[in-house]
């Protein structure tokens, strides 16, 4: 029972620290355009080929 006399404020420590960083995180923008990595990845950033660079055949 006696570690319980230690635990309680560290893991009320932590749930703060843990509390300041996601708030610390949401004012710096850390999460305000969840969805612009995933579609970056998908879009094409090449130009098509001119019609004079085509492979003759």
């Amino acid at each position: 029972m006696d570690i319980l006399i230690l635990l309680i404020p560290l893991s009320l420590v932590l749930v703060g620290v843990i509390a300041w960083v996601l708030l610390w995180a949401a004012k710096s923008g850390q999460f305000d355009d969840l969805e612009g990595p995933a579609h970056s990845v998908i879009m094409d950033d090449d130009k098509p080929p001119r019609p004079d660079d085509a492979p003759k055949s």
